[in-house]
């Protein structure tokens, strides 16, 4: 993660600027003193510098919760707080050097918003969740020119890789977002996607609530995929293979076709890896036979414009309240000069989304960088959020 080891840390005077990098305001940790976080924004990229003693350093790196999915602009914000601060740099991994030439258009990469404004559906839709190195999508989308390719990573590394090839090959059918998976299913229109490839996702072994394949996941698949759409996993591991199977069949209507060491048009770099061990390859294809209602949900997730209990909110910190189907957590709370940031966990149990509540004086409240995924679990925690914060 992009870092600077600084001496120590220096706050400047919000609101700032310099060099195209914007500092809105600063948030102190009330419980942990030792850490703050810096509101930036560079171009549409709005995300939280964190200010942290970590093994007995100080230390300016990115909020691993907001990081924006250019890596470049981390690197500008992270440079330019230092400068304007004059802060005494002692160790870095931040490069200073200019933007990839591949790098300088990055159209291909979606924010959420642009899915949840308008989803497209002017072409058939494939799906790749964790694209990795991007051998399979940019093939994929090379030799299907009339599919719109989706691919969803977090790895940063790997999105600007893909990215750079978009640009050297001129790929007009292939979007990224840097978004969880699971939560990106749910606001997918129903009878919609041709093709959802999961190709080795990682086994969790040891936390298997964090595997991609799960029963929510496989809802979601069989609503958005139309009717002979298919679901493909391939995996190199025999207990997550095993784990799979036994979560396919166990709903009550379900079509799966099993392949094992089956040969495809093309392979990962990990694959080719697990080939040269003689590990086998697993193959679980999910086919869809049945057309979904539309999706159809109610409710918002504006607020009110009325007092804020701040003490109440400030009582709730480190606390979670359940419900039937979702919770919510307010992990950590930070003190800003105008009103309070809550850090917090919200919505399914099995795929909860992590965001932050602005909270100041005479204002509305206001989630950042984004409002959380229309979903049911989210929209019944964001009512439990209206009643505590108004009292």
């Amino acid at each position: 993660m992009p870092h600077l080891h600084i001496k120590e840390f220096k706050e400047i005077d919000f609101p700032a600027t310099h060099d195209g990098v914007a500092f809105d305001f600063i948030a102190n940790n009330v419980k942990y003193d030792n850490e703050q976080l810096i509101a930036t924004q560079v171009g549409e990229d709005k995300f939280f510098l964190l200010v942290v003693d970590e093994d007995n350093k100080k230390m300016l790196k990115t909020d691993k919760l907001t990081r924006p999915a250019s890596i470049y602009n981390v690197h500008k914000a992270l440079l330019a707080y230092a400068e304007l601060a004059d802060l005494e740099v002692i160790s870095s991994n931040v490069p200073q050097k200019p933007k990839n030439i591949h790098l300088q258009e990055v159209s291909a990469l979606k924010k959420i918003e642009y899915f949840i404004e308008e989803f497209p559906t002017d072409k058939e839709i494939a799906i790749e969740v964790g694209f990795g190195s991007g051998r399979h999508i940019l093939h994929q989308a090379i030799n299907n020119p009339d599919i719109l390719f989706i691919g969803i990573e977090i790895h940063r590394p790997s999105i600007e890789q893909v990215l750079k090839q978009i640009n050297i090959q001129n790929i007009d059918n292939l979007l990224l977002l840097d978004y969880d998976a699971r939560l990106f299913m749910e606001l997918v229109p129903s009878n919609l996607v041709r093709t959802i490839y999961v190709h080795f996702p990682v086994p969790w072994d040891k936390k298997p609530h964090r595997r991609v394949i799960s029963t929510a996941f496989i809802e979601e698949a069989k609503r958005i995929l139309k009717v002979g759409g298919t679901l493909e996993l391939r995996t190199d591991s025999e207990k997550y293979y095993a784990y799979s199977y036994e979560t396919f069949i166990a709903f009550n209507k379900i079509t799966l076709q099993i392949n094992k060491n089956k040969e495809i048009a093309v392979s990962s770099k990990y694959e080719d890896r697990w080939k040269k061990m003689q590990k086998n390859i697993y193959d679980v294809v999910m086919i869809n036979d049945e057309e979904s209602p539309a999706l159809e949900l109610e409710g918002s997730f504006d607020f009110k414009e009325a007092k804020v209990d701040f003490e109440k909110l400030l009582s709730l910190n480190a606390k979670t309240q359940k419900f039937a189907q979702s919770f919510i957590h307010i992990e950590r709370i930070y003190k800003m000069k105008d009103g309070l940031l809550l850090r917090i966990s919200m919505g399914s149990f099995d795929r909860p989304e992590h965001l932050y509540l602005i909270l100041k004086e005479n204002q509305q409240p206001e989630y950042y960088p984004l409002p959380p995924i229309r979903t049911r679990a989210n929209l019944e925690t964001h009512n439990y959020l209206l009643e505590v914060i108004y009292g």
